[in-house]
C-alpha cells in the first residue's frame, strides 16, 4: 500500500487515521489489558458509523483483516498488518424513560448510562464494573450484577446498527434480520462492528448490597458455606465470592492488608430487611474482617465489587461449573488458596434464576444451565507470561470434570486466536450454526479476533474450518 491509499482513507473519515510511528498511535492501540499489544498497519479512530464503513471497505479492498477496540476491559487482536478500528470517540447515550430503553453508541460505557437511567428509577443490566463498554459487554452475553434477578444483558437488546464485512451499515432487529441478530448476541464482533445498540432497562432504583470480608486462612470452609447458602436464596439475591491476595501496602485498609481475603459480594433487589435476613447465615461462616452491607441507590452499586480502573497486564480464564462439590472446591483451593505458588484473583459467581430462562428473541449466549461461573485472573510481571498461562491451563484442565464450557467475556488468555477455547463458549449445535452464518456474513474471515469463529467450508463435517 502507498501513502496515497491511507490519505484516501483519511479523506473519508471524520476521526483520525493513524500509522505506526505517528504521534498518538501507541496510545490509540493500547487497551485496558496492557499484556495485549495490537500491531495493525493502520488505526481508524472512528467518530461516527460512516468512519467504520470506510475502514471496513478499505480493509476489504486491500485484503486486510479488521478488529475493533472499544472501551473498558474488552479487547480483540488485529492480525499483523490489519486494520484496527477504535470506537472510544463514539460515546453518545440516550435514555427513553417512557419506553424503558436506552441507546448507547459503540464507545459508550455503562457509567454514562447508569446516572441517566437512575433519574427515572431505571437501571441497565451492567456488570460489576460500570467502566466497561456497553456494546462489547452485551455482545458477549453480559453477565449482569443483577443477572439472577433480571437475566443476561443480551436478552434485553432491541436493535443494533452494525457494519458487516461487505461494508453495509445495517439496522438489525430480531424481526428484520433474525440470523444476524442471533449471531451477534453471543458471537460478538465476529460478524461485524456494532456502532450503536438499543436495549431495555429494568425498574431498579435501589438495592441492598456490599460485602463481607473473611480471612481465608482462618475460614477454610467459606466455599462450602457459600455453596450451601446459594441453594437456599431466591432470585432477588445476586452474589459472588472472591479470593483476593491483598498486598502489604499502606493504601490497602489495615484489616485486609497483606492477607488472603474472601470477599462475599451481595446485590439484593429485595428490601433491606429481606437482605439482612438472607445474609445472616453467611455471617456465621466465620469471624469477619470487615462488613459494608447497606441499602444503597443503584448509582452506588459499583462499590460492591470495587473493580480497579487502572489498566494493567493480566492473563485470565474461566469455566462454567455444573456442580460445586467438595472435590471441585479442593481443586480450586489447591491451585489458588493461601498456600498456592502464584498470586491469583479468583471469583465464583452464583448463576441460576433469570439467567436460565430463554429470551423471547433467541440469541447465541450459551451454558444457561450452569450453576456457577469461576473466573481466575493472574497479573503478569516481567517475563512471567508463559508461566502464568501454564498455571491457568493446569488449573482449568483439573476442573474439566465439573466444566460445561466457558464465558466469552471472561476470556483473556493471551493475545492470539484460540478457536478451540472459543468453541467451548457454545453448545455444539450453536457453534455449527455460528460457523455457517460466518460463511454467509464474513466468508473471508475479515473479522479475525482473539475469540475467532471461522466460516465453515463446504463438506466440513464439523461445521467449522479448523485449517
Amino acid at each position: 500500500m502507498e501513502r496515497d491509499d491511507f490519505d484516501s482513507l483519511a479523506a473519508r473519515t471524520e476521526g483520525p487515521v493513524m500509522l505506526p510511528g505517528q504521534e498518538g498511535f501507541d496510545e490509540e492501540r493500547t487497551g485496558f489489558n496492557l499484556a495485549v499489544r495490537h500491531r495493525p498497519a493502520v488505526i481508524v479512530g472512528a467518530a461516527r458509523a460512516e468512519d467504520v464503513v470506510a475502514a471496513v471497505v478499505f480493509a476489504a479492498a486491500h485484503g486486510l483483516p479488521v478488529a475493533v477496540q472499544g472501551t473498558g476491559h474488552g479487547f480483540s487482536v488485529a492480525a499483523e498488518g490489519g486494520v484496527l478500528v477504535t470506537t472510544r470517540r463514539m460515546d453518545e447515550v440516550r435514555v427513553d424513560a417512557a419506553a424503558r430503553s436506552a441507546y448507547a453508541a459503540a464507545g459508550a460505557r455503562f457509567e454514562q448510562v447508569i446516572p441517566e437511567a437512575a433519574r427515572h428509577g431505571l437501571a441497565p443490566l451492567n456488570g460489576s464494573a460500570p467502566h466497561v463498554g456497553v456494546v462489547s459487554y452485551t455482545l458477549g452475553g453480559g453477565l449482569a450484577l443483577l443477572g439472577r434477578s433480571h437475566g443476561w444483558a443480551a436478552d434485553r437488546v432491541l436493535a443494533m446498527d452494525v457494519v458487516t464485512a461487505d461494508g453495509r451499515l445495517r439496522h438489525v432487529t430480531a424481526d428484520s434480520e433474525p440470523d444476524l441478530y442471533w449471531a451477534l448476541l453471543g458471537g460478538r464482533d465476529n460478524f461485524g462492528i456494532v456502532t450503536g445498540m438499543e436495549f431495555g432497562l429494568v425498574p431498579v432504583a435501589r438495592l441492598y448490597g456490599g460485602g463481607l470480608f473473611f480471612d481465608a486462612e482462618r475460614t477454610p470452609g467459606i466455599l462450602q458455606a457459600y455453596r450451601r447458602w446459594t441453594a437456599t436464596v431466591p432470585e432477588e439475591m445476586n452474589s459472588s465470592v472472591a479470593l483476593i491476595p491483598f498486598p502489604d501496602d499502606p493504601q490497602v485498609p489495615e484489616p485486609v492488608r497483606g492477607r488472603h481475603v474472601w470477599h462475599v459480594r451481595i446485590a439484593c433487589t429485595g428490601s433491606a430487611e429481606a437482605g439482612e435476613r438472607l445474609v445472616e447465615p453467611l455471617r456465621q461462616a466465620g469471624s469477619r474482617l470487615l462488613e459494608n452491607l447497606r441499602d444503597m441507590p443503584y448509582e452506588q452499586s459499583a462499590g460492591i465489587h470495587d473493580e480497579p480502573r487502572v489498566p494493567m497486564p493480566w492473563a485470565a480464564d474461566n469455566a462454567f461449573l455444573t456442580d460445586l462439590d467438595d472435590a471441585a472446591i479442593r481443586t480450586i483451593l489447591r491451585h489458588t488458596g493461601p498456600g498456592a505458588a502464584r498470586p491469583a484473583i479468583v471469583e465464583l459467581r452464583h448463576l441460576g434464576g433469570a439467567l436460565t430462562r430463554r429470551p423471547v428473541h433467541p440469541n447465541a449466549v450459551g451454558h444457561r444451565d450452569a450453576g456457577f461461573v469461576l473466573a481466575v485472573l493472574t497479573p503478569l510481571t516481567g517475563d512471567s507470561a508463559v508461566d502464568e498461562h501454564a498455571f491457568l491451563d493446569s488449573m482449568f484442565k483439573d476442573l474439566q470434570p465439573w466444566t460445561s464450557g466457558r464465558f466469552l467475556n471472561f476470556m483473556g488468555h493471551g493475545d492470539t486466536a484460540d478457536e478451540e477455547r472459543t468453541r467451548t463458549a457454545y453448545t455444539a449445535d450453536d457453534h455449527r450454526r455460528l460457523t455457517a452464518l460466518k460463511a454467509d456474513y464474513d466468508p473471508r474471515n475479515a473479522f479475525r479476533l482473539n475469540y475467532n469463529i471461522r466460516p465453515c467450508t463446504p463438506g466440513d463435517a464439523n461445521g467449522s474450518d479448523t485449517s
